[in-house]
């Protein structure tokens, strides 16, 4: 992934630089021919290369800083999120802004790393058990491979034995890659809360000169800011809610309808719900079909009709309620910016990936709101 996206970042550098002294030859050749007799105004020419520059140093920095670039964005997403409280606690009720700092760093580790550490560790255990027991794995397969030889649309799922190796061989492969990534979390886990603690301990003059920074109108900042903060809160926020209650009730739906290892089956069904369309269709369908192949008719249309309706309303449910009070995305852009923040971030991707996507209808307002009609034109153009 880190050579792919060098090597867009090159050829982007490269179209930044073109595009540039295209629009410097274009701007000098309209004054020769509008201002024969007057000398060429340098200042556009040289606040393009200023850019310029300050965009080949961003990349060059962004390129050899690549690895660590998980626990900045982790920083930026904290930062978001606790914000308003910093705030409220340093200014208002006057608390030290380091050792706040400090405290919202413990709570991150107390209420988010160590779940999710509890929750991964619990996972590759589970997986490397199930994964190490093949002569159970080879029974239930043949069992739903048999189920689903004379089914009109299941029996064109390619279910051979080759298909059966090649899934196993994937998911041992995938447990020691898991495993020898702790070295590369822990170390953006210290990035992510080494960057946080400076960012809030001078927020202030970080966002202020942020804010001078920026060459638009106070119009578009606040746009920008509002879709940035809206972003990652619906994001950071909505995602765990909406993959703990599908989990749990999935879990308790996995009891009731009596699968075996129904809390590894509840957690893998709340974690699919970050996959972009089928979501957690992609745990509970073959379980259903597994419970259907080993007899149990009533469980299996039970378990199946039970996650269609409740697992699968939920997310409707939560996302006409709870998620839309933190920020009522649009699902295109929910779905298509996953797809393209996995594949560029990462997990983090699920936060950053929308924002990226939405950033273009913000720049497309930016843009009105600094090179577009004025609506004092649009009055006078109507009448």
């Amino acid at each position: 992934m880190m050579k792919t996206l060098n090597h867009k970042i090159f050829h982007f550098s490269i179209f930044v630089v073109r595009l540039a002294f295209w629009s410097s030859a274009i701007k000098i050749r309209l004054k020769n021919k509008t201002m024969k007799h007057k000398q060429i105004n340098n200042n556009s020419i040289n606040q393009i290369m200023l850019i310029l520059i300050i965009l080949l140093i961003c990349i060059l920095i962004f390129k050899n800083l690549l690895y660590y670039l998980p626990g900045f964005l982790g920083a930026v997403t904290l930062y978001i999120l606790f914000r308003k409280t910093y705030f409220n606690l340093t200014e208002r009720r006057k608390w030290n802004r380091p050792l706040t700092s400090l405290l919202f760093i413990v709570l991150s580790i107390v209420f988010i790393v160590f779940p999710l550490w509890g929750m991964i560790d619990y996972l590759v255990r589970q997986i490397s058990t199930f994964a190490s027991n093949t002569e159970h794995i080879v029974r239930q397969f043949n069992l739903m491979k048999e189920y689903m030889s004379d089914k009109p649309l299941l029996k064109e799922i390619d279910l051979s034995d080759e298909a059966l190796l090649a899934f196993l061989q994937r998911l041992t492969r995938y447990i020691p890659n898991v495993l020898n990534s702790v070295v590369e979390i822990a170390i953006n886990l210290i990035t992510t809360f080494f960057v946080l603690y400076f960012m809030q301990v001078y927020a202030k003059k970080m966002e202020d000169y942020i804010y001078r920074a920026i060459p638009f109108s106070a119009k578009s900042k606040n746009e920008i800011w509002q879709e940035v903060n809206l972003m990652v809160r619906s994001n950071a926020l909505g995602i765990p809610i909406l993959g703990v209650c599908q989990g749990l009730v999935a879990m308790l739906g996995y009891w009731m309808f009596g699968v075996d290892n129904f809390i590894l089956w509840g957690i893998l069904t709340g974690v699919s719900s970050i996959i972009p369309v089928l979501g957690t269709m992609t745990i509970y369908v073959p379980l259903g079909i597994m419970v259907l192949a080993t007899g149990q008719t009533v469980n299996g249309i039970g378990l199946l009709v039970y996650s269609f309706l409740l697992v699968g309303g939920i997310d409707n449910i939560l996302r006409f309620t709870i998620l839309k009070t933190l920020g009522n995305v649009p699902p295109l852009i929910t779905v298509f910016g996953v797809l393209l923040g996995l594949n560029l971030f990462g997990m983090l991707g699920l936060i950053f990936g929308p924002l990226i996507l939405s950033s273009v209808q913000v720049l497309i307002k930016v843009y009105g709101n600094e090179f577009g009609r004025s609506d004092r034109d649009e009055q006078e153009l109507n009448v």
